[in-house]
């Protein structure tokens, strides 16, 4: 029984990161789809290869740079701070390519694969260095 004990000696402190990290996958989520004028979810659903690049670069974009908030945080109010900084700088990105690439809007609820995989490619990379980054 002793084994037991010591092997869940850190369960309370992974479902604190855990949880926290899921609620900041959601809220994420729930931003990007807001900022984009298209509707991802719908457009996945009806097949929209497009709109399933873009959305899954994002969102692993995200998930990166959380995940180095989680390994380098010193306590979840740390963590929750970096994640927030992580959350605004990928949304800041999908604004930046917007700007740059205004045909973007358009192309992705036309199923044009190439713009919704350009955007998910450089939320990735923009995710890669955030995480980086975060090195602290």
């Amino acid at each position: 029984m002793e084994f037991l004990k010591f092997s869940l000696a850190g369960l309370d402190d992974f479902l604190a990161y855990f949880g926290l990290s899921l609620v900041f996958v959601a809220v994420y989520l729930a931003i990007y789809v807001q900022v984009t004028p298209y509707r991802e979810f719908k457009l996945i659903r009806e097949g929209n290869a497009a709109a399933a690049a873009s959305l899954s670069g994002s969102l692993v974009g995200f998930t990166l740079p959380l995940s180095s908030a989680v390994i380098h945080s010193v306590n979840a109010l740390d963590m929750a701070l970096w994640a927030a900084i992580a959350l605004v700088v990928q949304i800041l990105v999908y604004v930046a390519i917007r700007l740059l690439m205004p045909d973007v809007v358009r192309s992705i609820p036309e199923g044009k694969v190439g713009a919704g995989v350009f955007l998910g490619a450089v939320s990735l990379a923009a995710g890669i260095l955030n995480a980086a980054c975060m090195t602290y």
